[in-house]
């Protein structure tokens, strides 16, 4: 099994809020990631670029895994996984630091994903809450932002509680299911510069 430790960086490799539970995997997870993309697929797409063909299975999945640990390690991009504390085994969701730069920007761009059985539990707020914090205070970022789509009013929401201000609309800037599409952008700042 993955062991704890902290990367060179300094940041935790597992970090634990009331409920939850949020690691950076290894290819020891391979399965319980595979299983999560895929009960979720149908949502998740709805909000993503087109995943490759083989994107739902094991080779795949490990491939990603393995990919996502040497980043996490280079402070490049840092996804956590998330788990419920009374039920370690399954992942409901991710929440993602990625595109980390530094010296005159300090900031980078939040992602998260939640399983469709675990929504309106605050789960996901609790989960984006703990990686604003290690945005802001290990990682001493100035700033995190989003991009949702303009119809995922429930996104939008979860962000404004978070508070996240918006700062306009990206035109065509991602492409889903094959359209350019519309992102609002907001962001939040460091509270102690």
């Amino acid at each position: 099994m993955f062991q704890k430790r902290k990367s060179p960086a300094n940041f935790a490799m597992e970090v634990h809020t009331e409920r939850l539970i949020l690691k950076i995997l290894s290819t020891d997870y391979v399965r319980e990631t595979a299983s999560f993309y895929l009960r979720n697929r149908e949502l998740f797409e709805q909000y993503e670029p087109t995943p490759p063909a083989n994107y739902y299975t094991l080779d795949h999945q490990h491939t990603l895994l393995k990919c996502e640990l040497e980043l996490a390690l280079k402070m490049k991009n840092i996804r956590y996984y998330v788990f419920l504390k009374e039920n370690p085994a399954q992942i409901i969701g991710t929440v993602c630091l990625h595109d980390i730069q530094y010296f005159s920007y300090c900031c980078c761009e939040i992602g998260y994903r939640f399983d469709k059985d675990f929504h309106h539990k605050g789960y996901a707020k609790e989960a984006i809450e703990q990686a604003l914090s290690i945005a802001f205070d290990t990682l001493h970022l100035h700033r995190v932002y989003a991009r949702v789509m303009p119809e995922n009013k429930a996104s939008i929401r979860l962000l404004r509680s978070l508070h996240f201000i918006e700062e306009g609309l990206e035109r065509e800037c991602i492409q889903i299911r094959g359209n350019w599409s519309d992102h609002i952008r907001f962001a939040a700042l460091n509270p102690n510069p």
